[in-house]
């Protein structure tokens, strides 16, 4: 399907040197672009909840054992 997007001429010059470079078309970076943002953005509720506390630097077992200290 096409469509029509506007892109400043400072990006479709970067993209048509990458496409030169690749030997591909500039569309096809472009669908490349588009695929990569919808895999990344477009994430399963258990992908995005896996991992939860990953960021929060907190030992999970250690974490349990403080809460069951309490009671």
């Amino acid at each position: 399907m096409r469509t029509l997007v506007d892109i400043d001429e400072k990006a479709l010059t970067a993209l048509d040197r990458i496409a030169r470079r690749q030997r591909v078309s500039r569309a096809s970076l472009i669908r490349e672009a588009v695929g990569d943002l919808l895999a990344k953005k477009q994430r399963p509720e258990e992908q995005a909840a896996f991992g939860l506390w990953g960021e929060a630097g907190v030992d999970g077992l250690a974490y349990q054992k403080a809460l069951r200290e309490e009671w």
